[in-house]
């Protein structure tokens, strides 16, 4: 059981090593945007027009912290509120041409602060990380029989 939890500490030391290198990186160039706010930018962009609670589960954030990135970006004119067409009562978030923009300009730097973390890894390296962290995912699904499986 020890090596396990060793190995869940590396994950969770690695996915915050992986955010603090980009932050640093983001804040150092002056990118004018937070990592969090890129992810936002970048999942519109795949996305478009997500209501806050798609968009808060396509990122990985909790409704109260993903309102305060799209506050935040609404403020730096990256995105914007407009109304939901089929639920008047929510908004779907709307990336504008200068959210567009910045994704254009940054794409290529944030692609090479990315491929820092690859360095020294072959095909075959990326290749078993990525079967095993499917795996690691596809075990940890949360669904109606999650709370009978322990």
């Amino acid at each position: 059981m020890e090596q396990y939890n060793a190995y869940s500490f590396l994950l969770e030391r690695t996915a915050r090593r992986i955010k603090q290198y980009a932050q640093y990186q983001f804040n150092y160039r002056q990118f004018g945007i937070t990592v969090d706010q890129w992810t936002i930018l970048k999942s519109l962009r795949q996305h478009a027009d997500l209501p806050q609670k798609e968009l808060a589960e396509c990122c990985g954030k909790d409704q109260p912290t993903l309102t305060r990135i799209v506050d935040l970006l609404v403020s730096k004119e990256l995105v914007e509120r407009r109304a939901n067409p089929t639920d008047r009562r929510s908004y779907v978030v709307h990336l504008t041409a200068a959210g567009e923009q910045k994704i254009d300009e940054l794409t290529t730097y944030i692609n090479e602060i990315r491929m820092q973390a690859w360095k020294n890894l072959d095909d075959s390296d990326f290749q078993h990380l990525k079967r095993i962290l499917d795996t690691i995912y596809s075990n940890l699904e949360i669904n109606e029989n999650t709370r009978n499986s322990n």
